[in-house]
This record gives structure tokens, sequence and C-alpha cells, in this order.
């Protein structure tokens, strides 16, 4: 018998390690495809936050102007000074409390109205009051609310002139100093306007958060 021949098989790729070849790429790819999807995602979120500030820093501008120009709006009428003549023993929280009011733009019958606080002693406001004495302690101009340190100043100005007497005196402070009533006035000189805002400063006066001023000067509220 011959001899057996030995036959060569050709050739072939083995099915594991093509498989393991193309595994090896698809983990890659994979891998690279993570890495190139993540600043793009960055990106959208860093201009998502720029638009969302924008919008928001626009916004916020917006509503700033828009009370800007509701509250110029409000003085359709123009401005107004509430003069107010005060003991000087009550003139530091009196002041104080007018500043608040004045940085708050308050409005009254369309006009912004700014009150202007002048310390001046009781006997020298009544004299010039009752027309015999200098203007002067009236700070200027006419008083729309005079702040003595007790009522009897106020029946004084009640008997020598009663016309100009807008209301009787209520009292918004007191102390050893004295009880200081508030006392609005009229007549020449104080428009319809301002004694409004006279009114409405005197309840300015008694609200809550005008009590830390009296307290600092020892003045209690009644």
């Amino acid at each position: 018998m011959g001899r057996h021949s030995r036959v060569e098989e050709p050739a072939t790729e083995r099915p594991d390690a093509r498989t393991t070849t193309t595994g090896t790429h698809r983990a890659v790819g994979k891998a690279a495809r993570r890495r190139v999807a993540a600043w793009p995602i960055a990106c959208v979120v860093l201009v998502g936050l720029l638009v969302t500030g924008w919008f928001g820093w626009n916004w916020a501008d917006g509503v700033v102007a828009s009370r800007a120009e509701a509250q110029a709006s409000d003085c359709q009428e123009g401005d107004s000074v509430l003069r107010v003549v005060v003991a000087p023993a009550a003139a530091e929280p009196v002041t104080k409390s007018a500043m608040r009011w004045n940085d708050e733009r308050t409005v009254v019958h369309g006009h912004c109205v700014t009150v202007d606080v002048h310390a001046a002693k009781s006997d020298r406001v009544l004299d010039a009051l009752l027309g015999r004495g200098s203007s002067a302690s009236l700070g200027g101009g006419t008083p729309a609310a005079w702040l003595p340190e007790s009522a009897s100043w106020a029946e004084k100005l009640a008997e020598g002139r009663p016309a100009i007497v807008g209301s009787q005196g209520q009292s918004v402070a007191t102390g050893k100093q004295g009880d200081f009533p508030y006392v609005a006035l009229a007549g020449d000189g104080v428009d319809a306007t301002q004694q409004r805002a006279a009114q409405s400063f005197r309840a300015y006066l008694l609200a809550p958060e005008q009590r830390e001023h009296f307290d600092e000067v020892g003045l209690s509220r009644p």
C-alpha cells in the first residue's frame, strides 16, 4: 500500500480571534464616542446658563425700570414740600422718620412729598405763628405741622389765632422732655396737598417702624 499523504487544510481565521478583534474595536469605539459626546453637552449647558442669565438680568433690569417709571408716573403733579417745625428735644427722631419717608418717595395727591424738618424753641415758633416774631423760627417757609413740647403751646395758638389750627394736637411721643402733640396747621401758604400730607406724616410717625427712633432719645410712644 502506498504512503498516506498529509493533506494541508487552507489557513482560516479563527472565529474567536475575529470576535476578539471586532470586540476590541467596538469597545474602543464606544469609549471614543463617550469622550467626544461629553464636551458638546457641556457646551450646551454653558450656553443655556449664559442665555438664562442674560434673560434673568434683563428681566431684573426691566423690573427696576418699571418700578422707577411707576414712581415717576405717580408724581404726575410734581413735587411738594411739607415743612414741619419741631421742638429740639424731639427733632432727632422726627428728622430720621422724615428721611425714611423721603427715601420711600411718598406720594400724596399725585405729588412726591418731601418732608423738611426744622427744630426751633416753642416760644419762638408761637410768636412767629402769631405774627409777632421772626419768621426765621419757622424754617424759611410756612409750616404745615408743629410739634411743641406740650399741649399748652397748641392751646395758646388756638386762642390767639384759631384760623391756622388745622387739627387738635395728638401726642406722638412722651418723656421727661415733655409731651409732644402733633398740630396740623392751615391758612395761607398751606395748600390742600400739604394739609393731607401733614395728616399722613402724623400717622407715619405713629407707625411701629418709627418707634426705634424715639426710643433712642428716651421718648416713649403713646
